[in-house]
């Protein structure tokens, strides 16, 4: 069953392979948002609540931007966590953090959220936040160090994609969707979207 076109609110390369993957046309546009968040919502609330925020801006940048088809698309708009020990992880700003997260997670379980906000054109809105627990080996400075260097994964939250060496070499088990861990949970959007 065919999706009808939608806006993907994101320029993420792995979003944007996702939804090609599964057959969904989308157009992206994006704009940035603070993403910061109120300390009193849980771990779900916080990726639903930048996603969110990401919806709502990119239907104010079309009414404001655009005219005619853009604005008759559904948007989707979603936020990626890595959660350890209830700490949030975002994007590392340098070397030295990407290198204290991935080392973080050594040898630890931690949850990917991510936060799904689907903005229909009449106005109506879904939300959903999918939990992935991600189990790592052991990992020594070396490998981190090795991981780092050669993927730069500054624009990950945790600091790693699972799709990438890290992922070989690093994660010793999952229990969840592998695609939210990518960043989405095509499965589920794939379902709501062809409904």
């Amino acid at each position: 069953m065919q999706a009808d076109e939608i806006i993907l609110a994101s320029h993420s390369p792995r979003r944007k392979e996702l939804l090609e993957k599964v057959g969904i046309p989308f157009v992206v546009v994006t704009k940035p948002i603070d993403e910061s968040f109120p300390s009193t919502l849980t771990k779900p609330e916080v990726a639903i609540h930048i996603a969110r925020n990401k919806a709502l801006a990119i239907k104010e940048k079309i009414t404001a931007e655009f005219h005619g088809e853009l604005m008759n698309k559904t948007i989707l708009a979603a936020d990626t966590i890595v959660v350890i020990e209830d700490k949030v992880l975002g994007k590392p700003a340098n070397r030295s953090e990407a290198m204290q997260m991935i080392l973080s997670l050594s040898g630890k379980m931690h949850e990917v959220i991510t936060g799904v906000v689907l903005l229909y054109k009449d106005g109506t809105e879904q939300t959903f936040a999918e939990i992935t627990k991600v189990y790592f080996n052991t990992i020594s400075s070396d490998e981190a160090s090795y991981y780092v260097d050669k993927c730069e994964p500054y624009d990950k939250a945790g600091s790693y994609a699972i799709q990438e060496w890290i992922g070989f070499i690093g994660v010793k088990a999952i229990e969840g969707d592998y695609y939210n861990v990518m960043g989405l949970p095509i499965n589920k959007i794939y379902q709501l979207l062809c409904k």
